[in-house]
């Protein structure tokens, strides 16, 4: 009890303590030093140096009267103030206001404040100033942090920066309802091009090899489509990029870019005519040389940032054939773009296609090619199948035979093969089915989704070493197959980042050998995170048989019974080459340099046979390896 009464003690007199110091001093013996008031913009009579900013958002010669009305206005307003001095008029011309990136008078005027050069911004209105809430506020705060602070004036909104009566708030409020009229004006430009682009009404930029007539249209300058089709003909014709370049370069044959970055002045635009790969790689991808267009390539995701992005099926696209006359044929277009696509070396693969036998619709498959999408091997499959021709009525490898699912790839006698972000494998049960076979061939039926193994040798154009023999015992080989799982990813549907395995199925007859792999039954495999550890998941996918032709599944079996192929064998039947998607013959390829050689003297003739030193013939230029 006592204990108590002396801490209740204790807090009394800590209180009274503090309520003493706290009734401060008599006020007459402190001196009052008062604070310099701050004073309202207009009635500050002190000197400044003061700047005008002014922007207008498009290149529009009828926004050129706004740009000069803004200009005379404040021109007119520093200098008829007495206690103002003009230091500059900073104006961006064709520039949008939701991004710095590309306002250099903006950037400029910013480092003249940091330099201590401007004491007074004066300003149409927020949205002149800054599109995006977070540029506006942290450029202002930027400027009020200065050692010689500086002031905005918002003249519209009646916002003073440096004015204490004014928080962040108004000018936050006003920022944002200027952010906001932009999103509404990006949205509705949206819409507006997805109308204009479903009914087939293209924008037509400018483009190297064509004019644009009264209308809009594409018409065809024969002397710049000169250079479009000396590009296409030589890089078909077996020169590398560099080779195309270094002549389009010697020839003084200019390029589309401009070397000024200013497009709004009055001055004829003056072009580089210095070729590089990236530029030709651009050039000869772009679709319209053939005369098609290809609408939205890319799109802009972000209004405030500018920065475009290619369009993978992220947005709507649209394309028309034969929209307008075409400066090089499709076939030649389709060669450029096809070798541009594959990792190395200047042949250019053709597809092929078993047109008979128990591997009909079968597609013979080149691991590296990226030149060949889904959509190919399809029409190729198809271009088989749908062929008026006896159908056999048993297929060895679809009917007759139960399906070993999922829970039987653990089997160690299982064959399997498997795909995995870009890579190909088989087990060793497969090598050990097909002994002595070295070389092997892939072939794909997207139509049935069945993949095949046939042995082949070396000669084979798409022939795969899959297994090396070390010490008497066979290894297994892991092939790169990039450019096929593009292709085949895309037709099944699969994720990229999984690995995928199937099950196959070996058959014997009068000699021919050949592994079969069904698509339906796949197990696949993601990694997942499990307490620090990574596991692999698997999941099954077992499609309708029937769907593929085959018997219904015994769940009890475990052996497979195969039925007999009535028709004639012939499993290393050859294929054909497939016309709807080759590469260009050689003598396709001479008859290009042939006219190559022609646009060269006629470039030539018209320059008067002035060119950069070197020699402008094509020679044998092109037989060097392409890059």
């Amino acid at each position: 009890m006592l204990e108590e009464e002396m801490a209740s003690e204790s807090k009394d007199t800590i209180k009274q303590k503090i309520r003493a110091r706290y009734k401060g001093v008599d006020r007459d013996i402190l001196e009052f030093i008062p604070a310099r008031p701050v004073a309202k913009l207009y009635d500050d009579a002190s000197y400044k140096r003061v700047c005008a900013y002014c922007r207008v958002s498009t290149g529009d010669p009828h926004q050129t009267t706004s740009y000069e009305l803004q200009k005379n206005y404040y021109e007119d307003k520093i200098n008829s103030a007495p206690n103002w001095s003009m230091v500059g008029l900073y104006a961006d011309e064709g520039i949008s206001g939701t991004s710095l990136m590309h306002r250099e008078e903006f950037k400029k005027m910013i480092r003249d404040c940091e330099a201590g050069k401007i004491d007074l911004i004066l300003t149409k209105s927020v949205s002149r100033f800054a599109r995006n809430i977070v540029d506006c506020l942290e450029i202002v705060r930027e400027l009020k942090r200065l050692p010689n602070p500086v002031g905005v004036l918002f003249e519209t909104e009646g916002i003073y920066t440096l004015d204490g009566t004014q928080g962040e708030m108004m000018l936050s409020v006003m920022a944002m309802t200027a952010q906001e009229e932009s999103q509404n004006k990006s949205d509705i430009m949206n819409q507006s091009i997805e109308m204009r682009f479903s009914r087939g009404i293209f924008l037509t930029p400018e483009l190297l090899g064509y004019d644009k007539d009264a209308d809009g249209n594409l018409v065809i300058n024969e002397d710049e489509a000169d250079t479009v089709r000396l590009a296409y003909y030589l890089y078909d014709g077996g020169f590398s990029k560099k080779e195309v370049c270094d002549m389009l370069t010697k020839l003084h044959r200019r390029t589309g870019y401009r070397k000024q970055t200013n497009k709004n002045t009055d001055q004829d635009p003056v072009y580089n005519t210095r070729w590089t790969p990236a530029g030709l790689t651009q050039m000869m991808r772009n679709e319209r040389y053939c005369g098609d267009v290809l609408a939205r390539k890319t799109f802009t995701p972000d209004f405030l940032t500018h920065k475009s992005k290619r369009n993978n099926h992220d947005r709507n696209q649209y394309i028309q054939r034969d929209h307008h006359d075409p400066i090089v044929s499709r076939e030649v277009y389709d060669a450029a773009v096809q070798i541009m696509n594959v990792d190395s070396g200047k042949s250019l693969p053709k597809m092929t296609v078993v047109d008979d036998g128990p591997l009909r619709g079968f597609v013979s498959v080149n691991r590296t090619w990226r030149g060949f999408t889904g959509e190919d091997y399809v029409n190729a499959s198809k271009s088989a199948m749908d062929e008026q021709k006896a159908v056999p009525e048993k297929k060895a490898f679809l009917s007759g035979f139960q399906l070993v699912h999922g829970e039987y790839f653990y089997d160690h006698k299982a064959m399997s093969m498997t795909i995995s972000k870009g890579l190909l494998s088989f087990n060793l049960n497969c090598i050990r089915q097909l002994q002595g076979v070295k070389y092997v061939e892939l072939l794909f039926n997207p139509v049935d989704r069945c993949m095949a193994i046939r042995p082949t040798d070396e000669s084979n154009p798409n022939a795969i070493a899959w297994c090396d023999l070390k010490d008497g015992k066979y290894i297994s080989r892991t092939r790169s197959c990039k450019g096929f799982c593009q292709a085949l990813f895309s037709i099944m549907g699969w994720d990229s980042e999984q690995r995928y395995t199937f099950t196959g199925r070996y058959r014997e007859f009068q000699g021919e050998q050949i592994l079969i792999f069904e698509l339906a039954d796949t197990i696949s495999y993601e990694d997942v995170e499990s307490e620090g550890k990574e596991k692999k998941v698997a999941h099954y996918t077992d499609e309708d048989d029937e769907e593929f032709g085959g018997d219904s599944v015994d769940e009890e079996a475990d052996c497979l019974v195969p039925e007999m192929y009535t028709a004639e064998w012939g499993v290393l039947r050859p294929a054909r080459t497939y016309k709807g998607c080759y590469g260009l013959s050689e003598k396709k390829s001479e008859e290009l340099l042939r006219e190559a050689q022609k646009i060269i003297e006629r470039i030539k003739s018209q320059n008067g046979g002035v060119t950069e030193s070197g020699d402008n013939s094509l020679g044998s230029e092109g037989d060097g390896a392409r890059e």
